[in-house]
């Protein structure tokens, strides 16, 4: 049974992200070994890469993240996404975080990838998401960086 893995916007645009190329590589490492698991994204990824402003970056984002699975919004998101914000999992104009927590706790995932170490991979919002998510019933699951999963 493959382990069910997140990626957040930011595991994507590292691919194409020539400012650190240190990151993109590890990115590419981590793509490389992709096949190893069940991959989904969320609405709200679908979202944030819409929003891209330079076409062709769109287009590359979109392109590689095309056959993953999308998890879409339910109330059980929005619900653990509102109690994220309210226990400070993440800073309260974080929102679109704390949706990205949500959609991977409720959507069963075993790990939730980011490059995101101010608000997503830290010690603090790992420890309360697992206290809201063990509170509503809900398997906690590892907030990580790629290049832990390698």
């Amino acid at each position: 049974m493959k382990l069910k893995i997140y990626l957040d916007t930011s595991v994507i645009s590292a691919r194409f992200d020539d400012r650190n190329p240190d990151r993109r590589m590890l990115t590419e490492e981590f793509w490389m070994r992709i096949p190893q698991y069940e991959v989904y994204v969320s609405a709200l990824t679908l979202e944030e890469i819409d929003k891209t402003k330079e076409d062709t970056l769109k287009q590359k984002m979109q392109f590689c993240i095309s056959t993953f699975t999308v998890v879409k919004e339910t109330p059980e998101v929005i619900t653990l996404a509102n109690e994220l914000l309210q226990y400070q999992a993440v800073p309260p104009t974080s929102l679109e975080d704390a949706y990205h927590i949500a959609y991977a706790v409720v959507s069963g995932m075993n790990y939730l990838l980011s490059w995101n170490f101010r608000h997503l991979v830290r010690l603090k919002t790992k420890e309360v998401m697992r206290m809201v998510a063990t509170w509503r019933g809900y398997s906690p699951i590892e907030i990580i960086a790629p290049p832990q999963l390698i």
